[in-house]
C-alpha cells in the first residue's frame, strides 16, 4: 500500500505515467487507475492531476503502442505503390490480433470504442498521420493528382482498415484482409 503522504509528495510527469501506463496495459490489458498508482508509488489524486483522466491515460498509451506499431509494419514493408501500402496494413493488422489487445477489447468494449474508433480520439489522429506517411513513402500519393487531400485519404483509409480489423474481435470470424483489398483499390485509384 502506497503511504498517502509520502506518495503525494512525489513528482511524477506526463511522460512517466504514460511510460508505467504502458507497461502496465501490456501486463494486464486494461488500466486499472488504483493499481498503476500503487506500482508508481504515488497517490491517486497525482496520477489523476497528472494523467487528466481514465480515457486520456489510456488514449496516450493506445497512440503511442499504434504508432510503434505502425513504425514496426513500416519498416517491415518490402514493396511500393499500392501494395506496400496494402503490405503495412496486413502488418499492422498482424498486430492487432496480440492477445493484450483482444482481451482489451473484450473486456472493454465500450472504452475501446470511445479511444479507438472515434476521430476525436489521440489514437486515430495519430493513425490517420500515420497512414499519410505510408502513402507518400510508398510512393501512391505522388501519384495523386495536385490538391488531392492526402489526410481525408487517410481518414478514410483507416476507418476502412480499421472497422475491418476490428470486427473480428466483435464477431469472432477471423478477418481476411484479401476481402478488403479492392475496396482499398478502389478509394486510391480513382484519385491516381
Amino acid at each position: 500500500m502506497v503511504d498517502e503522504k509520502t506518495a503525494s509528495r512525489r513528482v511524477v510527469s506526463h511522460d512517466q505515467v504514460v511510460r508505467a501506463g504502458i507497461d502496465h496495459f501490456l501486463t494486464r490489458s486494461s488500466l486499472d487507475m488504483e493499481a498503476l498508482a500503487a506500482e508508481m508509488a504515488v497517490s491517486r489524486a497525482t496520477l489523476y492531476r497528472v494523467a487528466g483522466s481514465h480515457d486520456a491515460l489510456l488514449e496516450d498509451v493506445l497512440a503511442v503502442l499504434t504508432e510503434r506499431m505502425f513504425a514496426e509494419a513500416r519498416q517491415a514493408r518490402t514493396r511500393t505503390g499500392f501494395d506496400g501500402v496494402v503490405e503495412v496494413s496486413r502488418h499492422f493488422g498482424e498486430q492487432l490480433r496480440s492477445p493484450i489487445l483482444g482481451r482489451f477489447l473484450r473486456q472493454e468494449p465500450e472504452a475501446a470504442a470511445r479511444i479507438l474508433f472515434t476521430p476525436a480520439g489521440g489514437v486515430h489522429e495519430s493513425a490517420v498521420a500515420a497512414q499519410a506517411e505510408v502513402f507518400r513513402e510508398t510512393g501512391v500519393a505522388a501519384q495523386w493528382p495536385a490538391g488531392t487531400d492526402t489526410g481525408r485519404l487517410a481518414y478514410l483509409y483507416v476507418r476502412m482498415v480499421g472497422t475491418f480489423l476490428y470486427s473480428e474481435f466483435f464477431t469472432g470470424r477471423r478477418a481476411d484482409f484479401d476481402e478488403l483489398v479492392p475496396s482499398l483499390r478502389a478509394l486510391l485509384e480513382p484519385a491516381s
